[in-house]
């Protein structure tokens, strides 16, 4: 089999084979999954030529394959450490739960004088210790000995084999109508980011509450992961999806361009996943709104990384943090990750040390991730001020695309107006929508959506009557927007979006906006 078709599982067993080869002392597997990193050095184990055999203080030094008592007397971890000093066999030793040990100094002592010798041991007599721990924080005194292994969680294909497994085992009338057309590739992609065992659980769920493989059950699963992690939090987006959003013509376009790529004939194509899109422009516009919109039409979970949320007091934590929610955000893809006024976030990284470089250890992290990620999370990040964001943020490759989002369009805001009503059971019919958009050339989605409620004060106090064209117009003229009250700094915005930033929506054609005469005929 090459490299290219191996599963994730089983390239992280050829490197343990070869780490054991290569006769290093302490291999360091970090994984929640301790069955799965079990079987894996098992592999590894046989490749290689050693014998596997694991150590617990419940069970003392058992075989792994067929679990046969060696010594069930050796509970304790200095007696495992002294069974693996006096072996001669050419053995690989699974040592669980020892990081809780490791505080000990005398363990860890001798521990550590296990691997200074073990590498000049006979080759007939090589031996190995293997640490299987959620936690990748080595003990000082053993990080010049230990190789740290983050063990993947299953790909595409180990979870197909574990979907494959879960409909073999059911009873033939079942197996049938388990999975129908479609939505075995869609179950798999509700499934990949779970471990092996959450993966096996949520399928046999699937299969007792609803009689077959259901790829929304399965994806309920990830909102538990990220409840668990508490790195990131788990918005419900836009029903309407990308209908929900007025206007904007030229990023819907986009995105649903876009959208296919996230597809098996995509991939089978050879075209690799968007990484994401940032969204600039004036605040109240639609920037988060359509982040919303894009999970909804995508049908894709929407995570909301809060990096001021994750700052702390302690040296290297927040960068640590940070690091967390992306490699959490890595394990539910495919996902959209929205980072929401990213530069309230990143504008520390480019004022110096005045906040003891905490930011910039942030962006230095996000930039990392960015460039080298490999899963299908969709980053769309907004900002209201550019100025604050650091260069390399915005260059090349970062994003798929940069938009720049503007007040809305006079079809745009008549559109805004309508939906506005609606959404408060209003009769859109009923209010003359192009007179409004007229009378609010300046106004932002935001204070364009606030009209009604304010409008419905007035119509109520008046009676409880029906909404009208003048309490809007009324409502309209007791605002000023935002572009008047912050003008030189949307000004500013502007002219930086000219050349360097897509619009986001198309430009509407006014008529006698060209210079032209126009003739009533």
């Amino acid at each position: 089999m090459t490299t290219q078709t191996q599963t994730a599982g089983a390239r992280c067993a050829a490197d343990i084979a070869a780490l054991l080869r290569a006769r290093n002392p302490l291999i360091w597997l970090v994984t929640r999954e301790e069955a799965r990193a079990e079987r894996l050095v098992i592999d590894a184990a046989a490749s290689a030529g050693y014998a596997p055999i694991a150590w617990d203080c419940a069970n003392g030094i058992t075989q792994i394959v067929g679990g046969g008592d060696i010594d069930s007397r050796a509970t304790d971890p200095a007696q495992a450490l002294a069974a693996v000093r006096d072996s001669r066999s050419r053995s690989v030793y699974v040592l669980r739960d020892l990081p809780a040990w490791l505080r000990d100094p005398t363990v860890t002592r001798a521990l550590r004088s296990l691997c200074r010798s073990l590498p000049l041991a006979a080759r007939d007599s090589a031996r190995a210790v293997v640490v299987v721990t959620p936690s990748a924080e080595v003990p000082p005194e053993l990080q010049g000995h230990a190789i740290v292994i983050d063990v993947p969680l299953p790909d595409r294909d180990e979870v197909g084999q574990i979907l494959d497994a879960a409909i073999a085992a059911l009873p033939d009338e079942m197996r049938a109508t388990a999975a129908p057309d479609g939505t075995r590739d869609a179950a798999i992609d509700a499934a990949v980011g779970l471990s092996a065992e959450e993966a096996q659980s949520t399928f046999a769920r699937s299969i007792i509450a609803t009689r077959r493989i259901d790829p929304a059950t399965v994806a309920q699963e990830k909102r538990r992961v990220i409840a668990r992690e508490r790195v990131l939090e788990w918005f419900d987006p836009l029903a309407s999806g990308l209908d929900g959003v007025g206007g904007l013509e030229n990023l819907k376009s986009w995105l649903t361009q876009r959208r296919a790529a996230f597809t098996p004939a995509a991939r089978a194509y050879g075209l690799s996943a968007p990484k994401g899109v940032l969204l600039v422009g004036v605040p109240g516009c639609g920037k988060s709104l359509s982040a919303k919109a894009i999970a909804a039409a995508w049908s894709m979970p929407l995570l909301r990384l809060d990096m001021g949320a994750l700052r702390s007091k302690w040296v290297g934590e927040s960068e640590g943090n940070i690091r967390k929610a992306l490699k959490v955000a890595e394990t539910v893809a495919p996902c959209v990750l929205w980072l929401d006024e990213i530069e309230k976030a990143m504008g520390g990284a480019t004022q110096g040390a005045a906040d003891g470089g905490v930011s910039a250890d942030a962006l230095g992290a996000v930039l990392q991730w960015m460039q080298d990620r490999a899963g299908s999370v969709f980053v769309v990040a907004t900002a209201n001020d550019v100025s604050k964001l650091p260069p390399e943020l915005m260059r090349k490759g970062r994003f798929d695309e940069v938009f720049f989002v503007d007040v809305p369009t006079p079809t745009e805001r008549a559109a805004i107006v309508q939906t506005a009503l609606r959404e408060h059971g209003r009769d859109a019919d009923a209010i003359d929508a192009a007179a409004v958009a007229a009378a609010t050339a300046e106004f932002t989605g935001a204070e364009l959506a606030a009209l009604v409620p304010d409008a419905m004060f007035t119509a109520f106090a008046d009676g409880a009557r029906p909404l009208q064209t003048a309490d809007l117009l009324s409502a309209a003229g007791a605002t000023v927007p935002i572009v008047r009250t912050a003008a030189e700094r949307i000004a500013a915005l502007r002219q930086w979006a000219n050349g360097r930033a897509r619009m986001a929506s198309a430009p509407e054609v006014v008529p006698g906006a060209d210079g032209r005469r126009t003739l009533d005929l």
